[in-house]
């Protein structure tokens, strides 16, 4: 029997509020962290993931408190992201309620931290976060076309973003969450062809994010290569449930845990 396809709301936590917009840009408030949580695990979500989209040292507090606010609430596993940067970041997540965490532009800076932190605390712990976009017109292109951004999509790094999932494997990172800038917000589908691109690349599960509209545009995604979707936007404002994603996967044949799972 296949494994069962995650599915996964995102939570953008910004001085202890849900945010969201459009490629990470015109942030409206979408509610309360920790009540949106245990709302998603009661309609049969199978993960949650914040993102601290502050990011600083005086967000960090505040987030712990989500975190363990969100952590008593729920029954399902939680990622967290956003400003994890060294092994004592990811100890102090776990320590408050996380199952896993996410990493993104401190890999950047020193890959070599994703082996730290897997080696520590176990690879099924470690998320490498890829945001990734295609190459501007007028830049030097990367071998797949795709690079990986920092900064919420708005500065490039040069860094092939197929090439940049491999090596976070080689690192023994546990997954890859492989969110499009291009796609962020907009709802016009997940972009397929990164993730084909990528799913070429690795062997260890993929988190699609970001494009996601309708109903219809997570299955494709599976097809492509996802072993999990992750959607925020929609899910906040009330556009689609948990339970409608699923149901319109497994109309397609694809394996997903029912809410009585």
């Amino acid at each position: 029997m296949s494994l069962a396809v995650r599915v996964i709301p995102c939570l953008d936590v910004d001085g202890g509020r849900v945010v969201k917009g459009v490629n990470f840009a015109n942030l409206r408030d979408a509610g309360d962290p920790v009540e949106l949580a245990a709302r998603y695990d009661a309609e049969g979500a199978d993960e949650l993931t914040f993102l601290d989209v502050t990011a600083s040292s005086s967000g960090r507090a505040t987030m712990v408190d989500v975190v363990r606010a969100a952590a008593d609430q729920i029954f399902i596993p939680l990622t967290v992201g956003g400003g994890i940067r060294t092994v004592d970041d990811v100890d102090l997540m776990l320590r408050s309620g996380a199952d896993k965490v996410s990493v993104n532009t401190a890999a950047i800076a020193r890959p070599e931290v994703l082996e730290e932190m897997s080696r520590r605390f176990g690879s099924q712990c470690i998320v490498l976060s890829v945001d990734a976009r295609t190459v501007p017109a007028g830049q030097e292109p990367t071998t797949s076309g795709w690079e990986v951004t920092t900064h919420g999509g708005r500065r490039g790094t040069g860094i092939d973003a197929v090439e940049w999932a491999r090596r976070g494997e080689e690192l023994g990172v546990g997954e890859i969450l492989l969110n499009s800038m291009d796609a962020d917000g907009t709802k016009e589908g997940f972009d397929l062809a990164m993730l084909r691109a990528v799913r070429s690349a690795v062997s260890i599960p993929i988190i699609a994010s970001g494009g996601a509209g309708k109903a219809a545009d997570f299955p494709p995604a599976v097809a492509a290569g996802a072993d999990a979707v992750l959607a925020a936007s929609v899910f906040h404002f009330g556009e689609l449930t948990v339970g409608q994603v699923k149901d319109a996967m497994a109309a397609e044949g694809i394996t997903v845990r029912t809410a009585h799972d």
